[in-house]
């Protein structure tokens, strides 16, 4: 779709927020954050599902240069989202202890990152879906050196963008369509790597830019703006 426009005129995020001890230090306080973007769920017609709770896991892993987050591409022959660019995560289990729990089990069961790898450093605020997920995004630290596993019948890659990039308004992108008489709009944050566009957009990019609202409020004290 048209881009209609970046957030350009917002500023980027200190890196000095960027660093793990500032992030944790920042979701540690951050229980009654108040999301920029709470979700599309209830704006377009869904699938008649009743709300299902699922986590994700926002990881962050260790590089020299800054912190990555690592994302994946979802199989094409998926139900929900083929194709789509997202986090590890899915749907709680009944046996799952809680959020952190779901978002554990599902990012080892979709790309074998071991639990020993993560530390959990916090949430940021649920996200509601146009697929009827209720979804929680827990943020992890990832320590290096691990090994993934892909299980293919649902992810096809995985891989990684530098954190400062996505905490930069400047590479947010807003998209304008109409819908239903009116105009619904969406973000997109297309990263570019050994030549190839990964178009970062819909619940994953409204979920990394309430990271950015969350990091900007303590930045500057105040509302970063719409």
């Amino acid at each position: 779709m048209p881009v209609a426009g970046t957030d350009g005129h917002l500023a980027a995020i200190d890196p000095q927020r960027l660093t793990p001890q500032a992030l944790r230090e920042r979701l540690a306080l951050a229980h009654d954050a108040q999301p920029e973007l709470p979700g599309d769920g209830g704006r377009f017609p869904n699938s008649g599902r009743a709300p299902s709770a699922a986590s994700v896991l926002v990881p962050l892993v260790r590089r020299d240069d800054a912190l990555h987050v690592l994302l994946t591409r979802r199989s094409e022959h998926l139900r929900d989202h083929a194709g789509q660019i997202s986090f590890p995560g899915g749907r709680a289990e009944p046996g799952d202890a809680d959020a952190v729990d779901t978002a554990l089990r599902e990012t080892e069961e979709e790309i074998g990152l071991a639990r020993v790898h993560v530390e959990v450093i916090g949430r940021l605020p649920v996200y509601a879906t146009v697929s009827s997920y209720v979804v929680t995004p827990v943020v992890g630290l990832i320590e290096p050196p691990f090994e993934l596993r892909l299980d293919r019948s649902e992810v096809d890659e995985a891989f990684e963008v530098p954190l400062p990039y996505l905490m930069t308004p400047a590479h947010h992108r807003r998209h304008v369509f109409p819908f239903d008489g009116g105009q619904r709009q969406f973000l997109s944050m297309p990263w570019l790597s050994t030549g190839r566009e990964y178009f970062i957009w819909g619940a994953t990019a409204a979920m990394l830019r309430n990271l950015y609202r969350l990091l900007s409020d303590a930045d500057a004290g105040g509302d970063p703006g719409r």
